[in-house]
């Protein structure tokens, strides 16, 4: 089977045809929707224990410090909604494949 890109048509190689072309080669670890829907599952989990971890120990910091924990609990929340995003749109294409 000829890769997508030579034989002008819009689909992804599945299956062993994947490994004909190097830049195909490339989509096996980068489009692997099992693995981003569990890295989406555990960042959600570090961001939920973040955000307990800087609400318990409110009183033991420092302004600054505090402010600092809410803003690695904001970026923990949108590392997380990128991962999301992506599990999603890999889920679609793994479907579509």
């Amino acid at each position: 089977m000829a890769p997508a890109a030579a034989s002008g048509g819009s689909t992804l190689p599945s299956g062993f045809s994947v490994f004909t072309t190097f830049p195909d080669l490339l989509f096996i670890f980068e489009f692997d929707a099992a693995y981003n829907c569990v890295a989406a599952l555990l960042y959600l989990s570090a961001s939920v224990l973040e955000a307990l971890a800087t609400i318990l120990t409110r009183d033991g910091y420092t302004y600054k410090q505090y402010h600092e924990n809410i803003s690695a609990v904001v970026f923990s929340y949108v590392a997380t909604l990128l991962y999301v995003i992506h599990a999603i749109f890999s889920l679609i294409r793994w479907k579509s494949s």
